[in-house]
This record gives structure tokens, sequence and C-alpha cells, in this order.
């Protein structure tokens, strides 16, 4: 029998131990294969290749109406059919269409409210990923639509200019209502961001690009089956913003891209084949602080980077993602880690509109908490489909932090496969992976960060304007099989009360906050870390 790469031991004093297992568990899953007559994916995947000639499609702004000073947008989950690759209809379905949905746009500051209906066969749900709001409006498996049912979200935006996105998330049913075609953005501006200077003109030179892999049979079929991979499907045929073969034209300078890992499994390295540099600019939450030149950017699934991208007249540049580095994964070819492919072509006109060049400085409100602040800790352990020995269970709360806390988030996948952390209503700042300070790119504000196997990643976030015990939202692994088979928990912000609205590190007496199997929670105090700035 081949040992479970869960097995392996976790502690940091270990690690020779532990590296000396994983090798051995390699040779024994290898032999298996041997045996079998199976043989683990060694070579990388051969793209699907079709000529980039399709105009990229650019999803349109969504409409809206100002009632009472709200503004409402309107969102229809339906079936259809769509040319996702040259000369073929694909089943698929979108919001407000065929296949992905609309950009939602909205300011900080400003009211909004979604009318949902799903025209569905099936229950699903909207969660509006990287949004702080209301639990109750999160959108998670808690708030199901059913066919024919509607829902009516409303909060207030209150952060500051990002990319971020919607899609469904209904329970044990995520990966399959993704991979059809439900997904789009939502975009949030501020003052400041607007005043910048950036790339802003919707459609021309900000581009929002949504980045999927899929797998069609001969008819043009989506073929779900993920034929055992661990992660899930990995498809050799990518889309951009839903078709497969997609080119922008260029007519300015620069051009910023929105890039939004859509997929379900697959984790990308973007960059572009003639290795030109470029900027990010943004993550998940928001502008980095200052602009970061480089020539690859890592986005697991759900993570987003905002790239601006210098276009010389009568330029050609490809879009690729190259072989990702994965991190300390058990037969790391399996999971795409040797795979390169072409994803968006850019061409610019012979002649360009002047761009301003891109500000020294984006944001000064890029740093969140700081380490002193926090009261609490917690650690979780991610493990196969569990999260401290604990599989997703609706009725279970797994940890309860207070209203006004900050708390500490340890997270270590010892898993040898990939895996990733997302959490709903916040956005926090890696602190530090395994004691080091995280690199440039992670220093912005995250909801969603890769988890390398065997190291521990230190998250820090703050639980501000929304308590409600009786509704929770969720903490996961984005790879989506991972979520639908249980790598999922739950925690509920809990008021407590007059006083300072600070956590003291001990869990409310429920018996829900931190239960044996539930998320570690320790004081912070005493903690030898906890009054460095990183």
């Amino acid at each position: 029998m081949v040992p479970s790469p869960s097995s392996l031991p976790t502690s940091r004093r270990t690690r020779t131990r532990r590296n000396a297992l994983r090798r051995v568990l390699v040779a024994a899953v290898l032999a298996l294969f041997a045996v079998s007559g199976c043989v683990p994916a060694t070579e990388p995947m051969e793209q699907t290749k079709f000529p980039f000639d399709r105009r990229l499609p650019i999803p349109p702004l969504a409409e809206s109406q100002m009632v009472n000073g709200t503004r409402v947008f309107q969102l229809e989950a339906q079936e259809g059919s769509s040319e996702l690759v040259p000369g073929l209809q694909t089943r698929t379905w979108g919001f407000n269409g065929d296949v992905l949905g609309p950009t939602l746009r909205a300011r900080e500051g400003e009211r909004v409210a979604v009318e949902v209906r799903n025209s569905l066969s099936e229950a699903t749900t909207v969660h509006w990923h990287g949004m702080h709001l209301p639990a109750a409006m999160d959108g998670g498996p808690h708030q199901s639509v059913d066919p024919g049912g509607s829902w009516r979200p409303e909060w207030q935006i209150d952060q500051q200019a990002a990319t971020l996105w919607y899609h469904p998330h209904p329970h044990g049913q995520t990966e399959k209502h993704v991979y059809r075609g439900l997904a789009g953005m939502f975009l949030l501006d501020d003052a400041r961001s607007l005043q910048l200077g950036l790339p802003k003109d919707y459609g021309r030179d900000d581009i929002p690009v949504i980045i999927q892999d899929k797998r069609f049979d001969s008819e043009g079929g989506l073929i779900e089956d993920s034929q055992g991979n661990e992660l899930g499907l990995l498809g050799n045929t990518v889309l951009a913003n839903g078709v497969a073969g997609a080119v922008q034209e260029v007519d300015t300078e620069l051009v910023r891209l929105r890039l939004l890992n859509g997929s379900t499994a697959r984790t990308y390295d973007f960059g572009f084949d003639d290795d030109r540099r470029f900027d990010q600019i943004a993550t998940d939450g928001g502008l980095l602080a200052e602009p970061l030149q480089t020539t690859r950017v890592r986005l697991s699934p759900g993570e987003r980077a905002e790239i601006v991208v210098p276009m010389a007249p009568g330029d050609e540049t490809m879009l690729t993602s190259f072989p990702p580095d994965l991190g300390d994964v058990l037969v790391p070819s399996a999971f795409g880690s040797r795979d390169r492919l072409d994803v968006l072509l850019l061409r610019a006109a012979d002649q360009l509109q002047h761009s301003p060049p891109l500000p020294g400085r984006l944001n000064d409100d890029a740093a969140g908490p700081v380490a002193s602040e926090a009261t609490v800790t917690r650690t979780f352990e991610v493990r196969d489909r569990q999260i401290n020995g604990r599989s997703m269970d609706m009725d279970r709360i797994d940890a309860t932090p207070e209203l006004g806390s900050t708390e500490i988030w340890e997270v270590t996948n010892t898993h040898g496969v990939p895996h990733n952390w997302h959490v709903h209503d916040v956005q926090f700042q890696v602190l530090d992976i395994d004691g080091a300070a995280p690199p440039p790119e992670l220093r912005g504000r995250k909801d969603t960060v890769y988890l390398e196997p065997n190291r521990t990643y230190r998250l820090i976030m703050r639980f501000e304007d929304y308590a409600d015990p009786d509704s929770p939202y969720m903490f996961h692994c984005h790879l989506l099989l991972h979520e639908d088979q249980g790598l999922m928990g739950q925690f509920a912000v809990t008021d407590p009360g007059p006083g300072d609205g600070q956590g003291d590190g001990q869990d409310d007496g429920s018996g829900q906050g931190a239960p044996p199997g539930g998320a570690e929670e320790r004081p912070e105090s005493g903690h030898p870390e906890s009054g460095h700035r990183h």
C-alpha cells in the first residue's frame, strides 16, 4: 500500500526526516505506476493550438440603475451555447449571456444591490470573491438560490480600488458551475486610483482577461472528467475571456491587463514570449505601494494581478504561461509544472497614442495591520481534503474571531500536492513564509494565496464592520475539486459587546470556536515575532 503524503510529520524540527520519507514515497508512487501499467505525466501537456486571430471578447460593463441612492445591478444565471473553439458550439452557462458574465463596476462609498435570478435547472449561488460585506450577502453555500428563484444582496462598498470577481459557490458543486462558464469581474474604483494616470479606458487600454483551461471532445462538448488527477481537471485548451486563439489590438504605448486565474485547478506563471519586462501594479485586493517591474507573475486559481505592458509600434507579443514553480510537490509534472501555454496575443498598431509614465507611488494604504496589533494566532494544517483533520460541515463553525480584532493565521500545506488558501470577507497580508519576508509580489492586499507544500504562511487580517454569529464566512482551498470534496471551513465574526472590541485570545465558550481538530487558537501576547513589522 502506498503511504499517504498527509501522513508525513509536520514539525519544522523533523524536516530532514520528512524529506527522506518523501523521497521514499515518490519512489513508491512511481513503482506502483510501473506495476499497474499506468504512467504519470512526465512530459509537458501538448496544448491544442489554434490560430491567434479571434478578437478578444471584452465583457460588457453591466448596466445599473440608481434606486433611492443604491446602484442596482441584475444578473441571471442561464444556459447557453458558445463558440469557445473555432467552428464548434459548446453548451455553456453564463450570466446575462451564453458564457461568463458582464463586468460589474462600482466606486468606494457607493451602496450596491444585485438582483440575482437563477434560470438554471439546479440550485446555484453567486459569491463576491474578495468583497468586504456582511456574511448573509456573501453568496457562499448558505445563500443558495433554487431554480427559478431569486436573491437580492445589498451592501456598502467600503474598500479600496481592486479587481474582484464573482462566481458560484454551491456546496459540493462549485467546480462544475465555474467550469461550465459562470464567472465575471467586479471592478472597484476609488478617488485616488482614478487620479493616478493609470490606463483606465475600459476595453481599450484597460483590459479584463479571464483565463481558464478546458478539455473538449470531438464535437465541442466540455469534458468534465478529471481522469483521477489529484488537482482536478487540467485542460489542454486555454481560453481568454471565453475564446481560444484570442488577439487584442493595442493602440496605446501602455496597456493594462487585469489578469484573473478563473481556472478550477491550474496554476499559471504569466509572462511574455519575448521575456519583455512589465510592471505589476496590483494584487487581489488593490494597488501595490509602487510598481513592481518583473517578467513573471504566478497566479493560482482565484488569484488576480494587474500588470501594465509597454508596447512599441508594430509590436506583437504573446501572453504566455511558463512552467510554474509549484514548490516541493510530489510528481510535479502531473500537476502542470512542465506546461507552457499560449494565452493571448497582443498586437500593436503602427502608430500608438502616447501613454503617461506610471507614477512612482501607487498606494499609501497598501500596508495592512502589523503583527504587534494581533491578539490571536490560529494555526491551520491543510492535508488531503481536510483542514486540521476535519472536512467541511455546513453545521459546524470552526473559528469565531471577534469584531474589531486582528488575528494571525498560520497556514501550512502538509500535503504533497498544490493547494491554495482563500478567506472570505477580508483582505489579508502575508507577514512571512517560513519566517522570511514574502517576495514583493505578495506584499499587497490578498484574499487568495498559493501554498507551497511544507511551508508555513503567516497571514494577518482584521475583522471589521460586520458581525453575525448565525451567518458564517468560508475559508478554503480554491482548487475547486478540493473545495467540493471538503477542504473548507467556516468562521463567524462575533460582537464582543461593550468594551474595546478586541479579542482576548480565548474561545467564546460555545464549543464552536476552536475545538479539537478546529482552528488551533492561542493568545498573541508573548509571541516572539508579534512586534515585527514585515
